[in-house]
């Protein structure tokens, strides 16, 4: 009668393994789900690769931060308040971009990334002009978070470490994180650097200056009306950075 298990037995069994087993297949369940869902935003552009700029939806707390956004800290005709976003009605794809600069002709650039959505955003004196999906970096390389000047920029610059070519190159950090031309329909990581369409990092090369900035977050948003920097004062360009990189 050893080998027999009283109905005692049988019920206090099922109690413990059927919890234990609903548990294992739900964790299944959530680790299957989050990578699928990160596996089709590489693939397919969902999530927001697909859009460039939420202009109603509240922005999430972003992970890091990098700049302070308070609104009462620029002007409403600042330059550096966002006061139109580019019409777009579809998800922004790997490899797509758009650029319409007529709302803005001249004015100061600032570059915005959002590393959750895997979006760039240029703007003009306020105005939206261009946006893309972009690459970014992953694992033990990933995409820096800040407010980063543009310190070099090079047409036909080659990676000394990849020996990889990296045109329409706009260096952010010393150790070599920058904006450049990619083959971003591929989908493909980077090692650090903000890959974006050829066409693009082409357009982008011609209206940025030296000292420019480029303000890259993991899961900021602008709307209409937000500031996009808290210092409203323009960025130093040109020879002026020049000097201060040389002094």
């Amino acid at each position: 009668m050893s080998g027999l298990k009283s109905p005692l037995d049988l019920v206090r069994s099922r109690w413990i393994s059927a919890p234990l087993g609903m548990m294992a297949v739900a964790l299944a369940s959530l680790l299957a789900f989050n990578v699928g869902r990160d596996m089709a935003q590489v693939m397919f552009g969902g999530s927001r690769a697909e859009a460039h700029v939420a202009a109603a939806a509240p922005a999430p707390a972003p992970l890091a931060k990098p700049v302070a956004l308070t609104p009462a800290a620029v002007p409403a005709n600042s330059p550096f308040v966002v006061k139109s976003i580019l019409k777009i009605d579809e998800p922004i794809k790997f490899g797509q971009y758009f650029w319409d600069d007529s709302a803005a002709k001249t004015g100061p650039i600032v570059v915005t990334v959002d590393l959750e959505a895997r979006t760039i955003s240029v703007f003009r004196d306020g105005h939206e002009i261009g946006a893309a999906a972009i690459l970014k970096g992953y694992g033990n390389k990933p995409t820096p978070t800040g407010v980063f000047p543009i310190s070099q920029k090079d047409a036909d610059h080659v990676s000394s470490i990849y020996e990889a070519p990296m045109p329409w190159m706009m260096r952010l950090t010393n150790d070599g994180v920058s904006i450049h031309g990619s083959k971003v329909e591929r989908g493909y990581a980077t090692n650090g650097c903000i890959g974006v369409p050829d066409g693009f990092a082409k357009r982008l090369f011609g209206v940025a200056s030296l000292g420019d900035k480029v303000i890259i977050t993991d899961g900021k948003r602008l709307g209409v009306g937000q500031p996009i920097i808290e210092n409203a004062a323009p960025a130093p360009t040109g020879a002026a950075v020049l000097a201060q990189r040389e002094s």
